[in-house]
């Protein structure tokens, strides 16, 4: 568990109840091994980064940083829920309006709960050496949405020391009380320790005030967390914009390490999504289930500030060590939206955890991923209409028109037929089979790819219903497509195969 008062957070689906916290109603929890995030990421709506994470008065809140050019980084947001599926968001919790130093990038924020009162450490103008105002700071507020307002009317650390740049703070209040500061950025990290009032540094025994700790690899993000008695430091490496940006990690026995560099822990998936970093931990109370919450940017985007937040399932082996995780594809429409999805023709929205298009003439709607090799799951059920809906897999240069398109769709049509094709602009049949279709019932469609080889599954997983051979298209987008139709969706689920 992670021990920090106010910052354990209660799992999408998990359903139990703990000393203080609320009960939770799973989304689609069948056991611990499920898989995470099934309503879907990104989570939150914007381009958002470097999330922190706390729970406060039965609520579940994420402090990320605003992504935006530096000049622009002048606030910073929250979300906050009750069940972490519907997120609210509360704009401007602190502001430079409320700091009379800062006046630009303002990053990466660390909430922390303590006397009564709420905390928030943030970094400030991207100093470049100590002739700069700058770095990180403290700001206190009486609830978390704040507003927050500078405790100090100063930067908490203000100068490079042992070659860190002031930026990027987590803080972790070990079992005994000690509250610690992980900082850094430049290649450099310190560790700091923080007095009872939490707006100023004490002393280590040797009567320092900063440690240096710097792993191998470490470049920014620090992030503390401490499981089974020992203390696991995770950080950044790689550039921030660029698509190798990833999280490694160390454990120690002791909370100012030392940390030897162990693995990676998240790096980009060029099926899902790449510059996957900055992260935070997430541990369900009373369990030893746990959860990784980070930025990454999707796979079309090429500006450095367009940055998501997404969180995913982390496991530990017997010996304590963390295999990679993996980002998982899915989305169960349990939030009431559908981030993450672009929509070419049709009239789309999410009603009742499902996602529905009336009718059109091929209107489709895509997730921005680029599986060559892979399961993809959806379940379809055609309203009304005398077409069909199913799946568009290994899909490029979509636009909006029935076949305006080059891929695969397969689907199950009104009257009484299960259909595989491709589009390139124009409609090539590949496969057709009688199968009873009926208005209104939910049929799980599958469709499982590798290589030339395509299979087309509906109700039955252990018999396909298609089967063919076509190398056309070997890679590409997954997404949902009507014809002549109007249909919901759910549950969709694409992974490697």
């Amino acid at each position: 568990m992670r021990n920090r008062p106010g910052r354990t957070m209660a799992a999408l689906t998990v359903a139990l109840t703990v000393s203080g916290l609320p009960t939770l109603a799973p989304a689609a929890y069948a056991a611990p091994d499920h898989p995470t995030a099934v309503a879907g990421n990104p989570f939150v709506d914007g381009w958002y980064a470097d999330p922190d994470v706390a729970i406060y008065d039965n609520a579940y809140w994420v402090f990320p940083t605003s992504s935006r050019p530096y000049d622009q980084q002048t606030y910073l947001d929250a979300f906050s829920s009750t069940d972490l599926v519907t997120w609210t968001k509360h704009p401007n919790v602190l502001t430079t309006a409320n700091v009379s130093w800062a006046r630009r990038a303002v990053w990466a924020p660390a909430p922390v709960q303590r006397n009564g009162k709420y905390y928030l450490y943030f970094a400030a103008n991207d100093i470049n050496d100590n002739s700069e105002l700058g770095g990180i700071g403290v700001a206190v507020a009486d609830r978390p949405q704040g507003p927050y307002i500078d405790a100090l009317g100063r930067p908490l650390i203000s100068q490079f020391v042992n070659g860190a740049q002031p930026i990027d703070q987590d803080v972790f209040i070990d079992d005994d009380g000690q509250a610690y500061m992980y900082y850094g950025g430049r290649g450099h990290a310190n560790v700091v320790k923080l007095n009872n009032d939490m707006v100023s540094l004490g002393r280590f025994d040797d009567g320092s005030t900063y440690r240096e700790i710097t792993p191998s690899g470490y470049v920014e993000g620090a992030q503390m967390f401490k499981r089974h008695g020992r203390y696991y430091l995770m950080w950044s490496e790689g550039g921030w914009t660029g698509p190798d940006y990833s999280v490694s990690y160390a454990v120690a026995d002791s909370p100012t390490g030392p940390f030897p560099k162990l693995d990676k822990v998240l790096a980009q998936d060029p099926a899902v999504a790449k510059g996957s970093g900055h992260n935070a931990v997430i541990n369900v109370p009373g369990t030893d289930i746990w959860y990784i919450v980070y930025h990454r940017r999707p796979l079309a985007e090429t500006d450095g500030n367009h940055r998501q937040l997404a969180y995913d399932r982390m496991y530990f082996s017997p010996d304590g060590t963390i295999p990679r995780v993996t980002m998982r594809v899915q989305d169960d429409f349990a939030d009431g939206n559908a981030l993450g999805w672009k929509t070419y023709g049709g009239s789309w929205s999410v009603t009742g955890g499902r996602y529905q298009t009336t009718s059109s003439y091929g209107g489709k709607a895509l997730l921005d991923t680029n599986f060559t090799d892979f399961v993809q799951d959806t379940t379809v059920s055609i309203s009304s209409g005398r077409g069909d809906a199913g799946v568009t897999f290994r899909v490029s240069q979509p636009a909006v028109g029935a076949d305006s398109y080059r891929g695969y769709y397969a689907g199950v049509h009104a009257s009484g037929r299960v259909l595989l094709g491709r589009a390139a602009n124009s409609w090539t049949p590949l496969a057709s089979v009688p199968m009873t279709v009926t208005p209104g019932t939910r049929y799980h469609l599958r469709v499982e790819a590798a290589g030339p080889s395509i299979k087309v599954y509906v109700g039955d997983m252990s018999t396909p219903k298609i089967s063919v051979t076509d190398p056309t298209y070997p890679t590409g987008a997954n997404g949902v497509r009507v014809y002549d139709s109007a249909a919901t969706f759910d549950d969709v689920a694409v992974a490697r195969r």
